[in-house]
């Protein structure tokens, strides 16, 4: 039925544009009273009016109303615009709640402004939960991905329901207490990075193939159709080999030639980087994902210097289709690795900085159904902290990663070196793989820049031989002093 006017919601969704209210269907299909809200109730009224069959909904047409059609403790999930409008949200319905009560945030909110809204709701005695939510609207409606911050308290009472929506895989909710205040959000985000590294480096074995191997985009579809049988099994991979094997009906031409080569951004792979910055953890592969987007986007200075600056005389052609296609599928796994790697330790510096208990094993868990990186691949993230709860360093020395990358070694170098060579551009298998030579070196060329530091501003360095902060004279004798 749609409407039960004497009965008590389990839980309410306000903002019912389509991921909040595929959500609150999501939550009425699964046997759970779910008030509904909007600021606009004819969308309120359109939800009831297409799906009220669907489950037990209590419509209200003011805040008042909303709040008062909830069980104590009162769960209330918003789904608003980010920013100005959800803290006006907050803001309203704290106002018309009670010490206990919990507020959850499902939109993507910068951490630090969930931190910020967990502070003071608390000193009202208001639970506050930043939680991630991925997978967009199929995902809402069927099962996504879910990571929740807040207090434990928050989660045992709102927990049991957000992990019945979720999706599951292998008979485990997608769905996990992440950690307190910002941590659900911080985790979406570097979720979301992850994703934009996925992105690019897909797009770029797709150039490669088309580029290199000078298949047509149903011939590459193809292959990553063949791909997402194996290791590549992914949402990702499976969406592109149908984007690839779609041709426009107006045209007749591939659908990917006629769509513009201009890549959006709503910023959660910007802040990704920007708080890996701030935090001083490499995050390489997600940022050349970005830049390259930026670039994509840059169409003026695109169109200037297409034509005019030279480049390789000679084009790539494979002589071994075959190989070279494998190759490039090696080269993409590897790279792949990476991007996932520098994702969870960017969780791991983050976790630290903020006093947050992140478990990256669960992190890794409930990524593998719902959400927009669902892949095989974080099964084997799942089994590596499952075997090694400590793994040491990077998940790169976990074994199986380990020998994965070993055995890349060719097909990857190769591919990045043909590809700089015949002006191919593979940012994200380059940095994937200049990251890695980096992480592997005994020594970097960081001490010349920690030198040339203390030359231009008597920045100091550490010496390899003994312990303490030094300086040389350099406008002097070149005598060294100990500063620390």
């Amino acid at each position: 039925m749609s409407h039960a006017p004497t009965a008590k919601a389990e839980i309410g969704v306000t903002g019912l544009a389509v991921m909040g209210s595929n959500l609150a269907r999501n939550l009425a299909r699964n046997g759970f009273v779910t008030a509904v809200h909007n600021r606009s109730y004819s969308k309120t009224k359109t939800l009831i009016d297409e799906h009220g069959t669907e489950g037990t909904f209590l419509p209200s047409a003011s805040p008042e109303e909303f709040v008062a059609s909830l069980a104590v403790p009162r769960k209330i999930l918003i789904m608003v615009e980010a920013g100005g409008p959800t803290d006006a949200v907050i803001d309203e319905l704290a106002a018309l709640m009670e010490p206990g009560d919990i507020i959850i945030d499902g939109g993507n909110a910068k951490f630090e402004d969930t931190r910020r809204r967990q502070a003071a709701l608390h000193q009202a005695g208001i639970h506050f939960v930043g939680c991630g939510i991925s997978g967009g609207e199929e995902g809402a409606l069927n099962g996504p991905s879910i990571m929740p911050g807040g207090s434990a308290e928050s989660y045992d009472s709102m927990g049991p329901i957000l992990e019945k929506i979720s999706a599951h895989v292998d008979g485990a909710p997608c769905c996990a207490h992440i950690g307190t205040d910002g941590a659900g959000h911080f985790v979406k985000m570097v979720h979301n990075g992850i994703e934009y590294a996925d992105m690019q480096l897909i797009a770029e074995a797709y150039d490669l193939l088309r580029r290199g191997a000078g298949l047509t985009p149903a011939e590459i579809g193809e292959i990553f159709a063949d791909w997402n049988t194996g290791d590549l099994d992914s949402f990702l991979v499976e969406i592109t080999a149908e984007v690839l094997g779609h041709v426009d009906a107006e045209t007749g031409q591939p659908f990917v030639d006629i769509v513009l080569d201009a890549a959006g951004m709503k910023g959660t792979g910007t802040w990704t980087v920007q708080t890996a910055l701030d935090l001083g953890t490499p995050v390489s592969s997600i940022a050349e994902a970005v830049f390259a987007r930026g670039l994509s986007s840059s169409s003026v200075q695109r169109a200037a210097a297409a034509g005019t600056l030279p480049g390789p005389t000679s084009p790539w052609s494979a002589k071994d289709e075959d190989a070279f296609v494998e190759d490039v599928r090696v080269a993409l796994y590897a790279s792949k690795i990476v991007a996932y790697a520098q994702g969870l330790d960017e969780i791991t510096v983050g976790a630290a900085q903020y006093g947050w208990s992140i478990d990256l094993g669960a992190v890794a868990r409930i990524w593998r159904g719902g959400c927009i990186i669902r892949a095989k691949f974080l099964n084997r993230i799942t089994e590596a902290y499952a075997a090694d709860t400590t793994i040491p360093a990077s998940l790169l020395l976990a074994p199986y990663f380990t020998d994965a990358i070993t055995a890349a070694q060719d097909s990857w170098r190769g591919v990045v070196a043909g590809a700089a060579q015949s002006g191919i551009p593979t940012p994200g298998f380059a940095a994937a793989l200049s990251y890695y030579d980096g992480l592997r070196s005994e020594r970097l060329p960081a001490a010349l820049i920690q030198a040339q530091r203390d030359f231009f501003g008597a920045h100091t360095y550490r010496r390899v031989d003994k312990e303490g902060a030094f300086h040389t004279l350099w406008s002097g004798d070149h005598s060294e002093t100990r500063t620390a």
